[in-house]
């Protein structure tokens, strides 16, 4: 298979792959006209050549409305949302080496939930609804670190204590809809699914923000991830220290998750499939780093295309969507993986 060594300044060398290259080509024309469609399609939907139009000149009146107040906004987030994900889920699952993880497993989601829940209860919306979700987060990560005993060295203890953070988060979260939220249940119900129906342009920035910082190092990475492949001895031995960079995989995925849970919720199941999606469809070695968050994006947009223009999803949080087709795939994998001995 051709690989070709794309360089990022100095410090930067990524092989890139035909397959993988041409792979990521076909996924970005999806994307785009997935982004035409969603703009254009339903009553409120933009004509094309206004849409085409609007790039040239500042858009106004109903074409003006739904760029930069409706859709775009919404479209803009899906895109980062599941770029996001995708990268969140293939940095965790190359330095655990397992196809069934992704941050949704060591409580990041439930202590988004978590966290939302208990700031409506206890201040009473004086603190945004992302602001709870992201100190939830951070606070279900903090614990599954200490928790280990050795940070997030062992991908073993990790996925452990993220199981039993994520139940608690989630007995938090039961107790206090319960409690005290029976008026505003349906409304958190909606967040927890994962929804982008309130998205805006400063969610779009949030994810703009978290990929800057996520996407470089990540490639800063990609070379001592290609390394891991061949396990911790032979990975130190030629010099990628092994320990150091599965605890900077797996803060970067949690940063690129939490961006996406903070922007649109608990997304279920972006972060799990896109990479395994990515990895059979190129057949490279290493992250996917790439194909990996362009997968994500794509899933993301299509899904969210679907809630808006099909009768049977009207009206559904995009996570409920991306739950129910992500279960399917879950339930592949794991018969996969049992055939091949490795669960």
């Amino acid at each position: 298979m051709t690989a070709r060594i794309l360089k990022l300044g100095t410090g930067i060398a990524l092989p890139v792959q035909s397959r993988a290259l041409g792979y990521c080509c076909a996924i970005l024309i999806l994307i785009v006209g997935a982004s035409i469609a969603t703009l254009t399609l339903g009553s409120l939907g933009i004509a094309l050549p206004d849409l085409f139009a609007s790039l040239l000149h500042t858009p106004t009146g109903k074409t003006g409305f739904v760029l930069e107040r409706l859709r775009g906004p919404r479209l803009v987030t899906a895109i980062g949302v599941g770029a996001a994900l995708g990268l969140a889920g293939t940095l965790f699952q190359t330095v655990t080496r397992n196809p069934l993880g992704s941050p949704d497993i060591i409580g990041l989601g439930a202590g988004a939930g978590a966290g939302v829940a208990v700031s409506t209860l206890f201040l009473n919306g004086l603190i945004p609804t992302p602001i709870g979700a992201l100190a939830g987060a951070a606070l279900a990560i903090v614990i599954v670190h200490l928790s280990t005993g050795r940070g997030f060295a062992s991908p073993a203890r990790v996925i452990i204590a993220g199981i039993g953070v994520s139940a608690i988060a989630f007995a938090i979260t039961q107790y206090v809809v319960s409690i005290g939220l029976r008026d505003q249940a349906s409304q958190l119900a909606a967040y927890l699914a994962g929804s982008l129906n309130a998205a805006n342009w400063n969610d779009a920035l949030v994810l703009g923000a978290t990929l800057l910082v996520v996407v470089p190092a990540s490639a800063a990475l990609s070379g001592d991830l290609r390394l891991m492949e061949m396990g911790d001895s032979l990975s130190d031995s030629l010099g990628a220290r092994s320990g150091r960079t599965r605890t900077i995989a797996i803060l970067l995925s949690v940063v690129a998750a939490a961006g996406a849970v903070t922007a649109a919720g608990p997304i279920a199941f972006v972060a799990l499939t896109a990479p395994q999606i990515a990895k059979r469809a190129t057949r490279s070695p290493g992250a996917n780093l790439v194909a990996s968050a362009l997968t994500g994006a794509l899933i993301m947009v299509v899904a969210d295309l679907s809630v808006q223009q099909l009768d049977w999803a009207d009206g559904l949080p995009v996570g409920v969507l991306t739950a129910g087709v992500g279960g399917l795939y879950l339930g592949y994998l794991l018969i996969h993986e049992w055939k091949k001995g490795r669960v």
